[in-house]
């Protein structure tokens, strides 16, 4: 059926790993009509996890959608990873989504992924909901959960569903908004029935609770609350539909997805109270840079973003595309701003899990496939070909900065440029993964989210392109500085055949506060240095601070005066003066008392209160500075700045003390100097690696 923006419902499922979202996900297509017998995670035949890598591991690693239709509405559900390494296409999938539900284990309350992730749900003010799992364990107890939610979140959910009994007594869930009670079937969905005698008190209080939620999200229907002190059906659904568009109500859920519990009251409040696209905003960014908000609108032009780039072995390349305006159509032309070109459109599909459904016509608010695209890559906006706007483009996703890198070489020499295509590729997948090579440190370095993450990558690659490759642990890009300011002067000279060499120059060099890299003042009066070799000046004082005087490493925070100098008619040129300039710069560092700077991270960690100490005297071991810590409902968060050094194993290093249960975000900050035997050690290194690079 056709669909439009009133019809269409996005929701991301997410949590931490382990929670049951990927069972969940399965069950609701089986509750869905979708598909006629539910898979076991352990089977390796679910709809969202397909890859060979999450058969393999029995977790999900990428992000998968399936639509389900019910009460005439498209629900678009998304499954997404838990682990932390894989965090980037749960973001992809908040961006995309209207909504979010949070899986929240039953047995052990909100853990540290799912604290993550609400917090970044809060900071775009998106609408979330929780669904408690796993409610039929004898270990589960939905009060404690409950004040467990309550804690750490600082809010009180509104139940849209109630748990009939627990553990092996755990028969079923009332479903507070149609006023239904769902028992537990054998090997079937759940059944309905009237609500038993010995829950009406509970839901009766339930059912309060969601009218004053209702009421809420709407000032009129509060006054109306207010006066009769309840509100009919029809009002109890507008007020929720509001009060959840707008962020203002947080909805529980509960059930146990195994036993096919707690599943149609679910699609049933998605279908009927879910806020969907068209309550929705998106942000676009003017040519200047500007921010605003934009609603998505099905009467304007065609306008989309890229929200995921996949490789599928039959279909090739996969563009997952949220429509914003207008209508995007099979046989189309479009236009990718951010690469400037206009693209044919060919087929589109939706996706059902691993399964491509094609379709002629993707509607405003809705997310669907391009495939085989030319251009298009995640984070591309896309408008209609007779759009007039090629300035404005929507905000990239906000993903996590990587946390863990190698340096990668193929073993056999032949395979480094494929090694090289097949990262590149597996970089534009996934936006959390990066892939460079440094100059400085001659090393191809691949940077995710985490040794998982990383060695999932690479595993892959080795398999699929029959590559042999070995790692390491990546060089620091240490700096090189000065203390004090200096000068000297240096003649190049070289007479030959012919025209000679000559340049002559006197500079004097000052330091600059951390940060501020490189200033060149040109104090030349009356011609001493022809303007015309002022670059080639410029030029030899970069390639001087290209290498320090200390380790070999780049120079940075120095002010460098061109004092004075002298040329020759004949034989004076811009390359005269860059060979001057350039041994100027490195005498006058060697009297500047130059020093070793090392790169100095903001390190923010996420663990369960009891490992706090350890993690806190594992830092002060690696030379890190704590700065603050919290904690919130058994959740420690811990910041602190560290030396990069010091951080190049931390994913491995945090999951052995906390039992893998601990995570981490971690950001450049500023370089500092380093001194004694950590310097002697660095520059010790910086002499054998120079060595090396010599002899081979």
């Amino acid at each position: 059926m056709g669909y439009t923006i009133d019809t269409i419902k996005n929701v991301s499922i997410a949590g931490h790993g382990g929670t049951g979202k990927t069972t969940l996900f399965e069950r609701l297509l089986f509750a869905g009509g979708v598909i006629l017998k539910p898979e076991l995670v352990e089977s390796g035949k679910t709809v969202s996890d397909s890859s060979p890598e999450e058969i393999e591991r029995k977790i999900s690693i990428h992000a998968a959608l399936a639509h389900i239709e019910r009460n005439g509405k498209k629900l678009n559900f998304f499954d997404t990873p838990g682990s932390s390494d894989f965090t980037g296409d749960v973001i992809l999938t908040f961006r995309a989504a209207e909504f979010a539900l949070l899986t929240v284990d039953g047995r052990s309350g909100a853990q540290i992924e799912t604290v993550k992730l609400w917090r970044n749900l809060e900071m775009r003010n998106k609408p979330h909901g929780i669904f408690v799992t796993y409610l039929d364990d004898d270990r589960a107890d939905f009060n404690r959960v409950l004040a467990d939610i309550k804690d750490k979140f600082k809010v009180t959910p509104v139940p849209f569903t109630l748990p009939m009994g627990a553990g092996a007594a755990f028969k079923g869930v009332i479903d507070i908004l149609n006023e239904k009670a769902y028992f537990i079937e054998r090997n079937a969905l759940e059944k309905e029935r009237a609500i038993p005698d010995e829950y009406k008190d509970a839901f009766a209080s339930a059912c309060e609770r969601l009218i004053e939620a209702a009421a809420e999200g709407d000032d009129v229907l509060m006054d109306r609350y207010l006066e009769n002190g309840t509100l009919e059906p029809d009002d109890v659904r507008r007020g929720l539909i509001e009060a959840l568009s707008a962020n203002k109500i947080v909805p529980i859920f509960v059930g146990a997805a195994l036993k096919n519990s707690g599943l149609v009251p679910l699609l049933n409040a998605t279908a009927d109270v879910f806020p969907g696209p068209k309550t929705a905003k998106d942000v676009v960014v003017e040519a200047d840079g500007t921010q605003k908000d934009v609603a998505l609108d099905p009467n304007k032009l065609l306008s989309g973003f890229v929200i995921k780039t996949t490789y599928d072995q039959f279909s090739g390349k996969l563009s997952w595309i949220k429509v914003i305006t207008g209508n995007l159509s099979a046989d189309s032309e479009i236009f990718n701003v951010s690469e400037n070109k206009k693209e044919r459109v060919g087929k589109l599909f939706i996706c059902q899990g691993r399964k491509l459904e094609e379709t002629r016509e993707i509607c405003t608010g809705d997310i669907g496939i391009i495939t085989k695209s030319a251009s298009l890559k995640t984070n591309d906006t896309i408008f209609s070909a007779a759009t007039g706007d090629t300035s404005t483009t929507f905000l990239h996703l906000r993903l996590p900065e990587p946390v863990h890198s190698v340096a990668v070489t193929a073993i056999a020499k032949k395979d480094d440029d494929k090694l090289g295509e097949a990262l590149i590729r597996a970089s534009e997948e996934d936006l959390t993964l990066k892939y460079s090579f440094n100059g400085e440190t001659k090393e191809s370095v691949v940077s995710g989210m985490g040794e998982l993450h990383v060695n999932m990558i690479l595993d892959k690659i080795k398999i699929a392109q029959k590559i042999d490759v070995e790692t390491h642990i990546p060089r620091v890009p240490y700096r090189e500085t000065i203390t004090k300011k200096a000068s000297a002067e240096y003649t190049h000279k070289k007479q030959t055949g012919g025209h000679g060499q000559y340049g002559k120059v006197l500079i004097e060099i000052a330091p600059l506060p951390r940060g501020g890299d490189y200033q060149f003042v040109n104090a030349i009066f009356g011609g001493a240095v022809p303007k015309n070799y002022i670059p080639g000046v410029e030029k030899g004082i970069a390639e001087g601070m290209a290498r320090g005087v200390i380790a070999g490493y780049p120079v940075v925070d120095v002010e460098v005066k061109l004092i004075d100098g002298k040329y020759h008619p004949v034989d004076s040129s811009e390359l005269s003066f860059k060979l001057a300039s350039r041994n100027a710069f490195r005498a006058a560092m060697k009297l500047a008392a130059p020093t070793l700077l090392e790169p100095i991270t903001n390190l923010t960690v996420f663990v369960e209160d009891k490992y706090l100490g350890d993690v806190m005297s594992d830092l002060s071991s690696k030379r890190g500075k704590i700065l603050g810590q919290d904690t919130v409902g058994g959740i420690g968060e811990i910041r602190a700045q560290v030396p990069q050094a010091e951080l190049l194993r931390y994913s491995i290093d945090l999951r052995s003390i906390t039992s893998g249960t601990g995570s981490f975000t971690v950001e450049f900050d500023h370089y500092a100097p380093i001194s004694g035997k950590i310097a002697e050690d660095v520059i010790k290194a910086a002499t054998a690696f120079k060595v090396q690079e010599e002899e081979e």
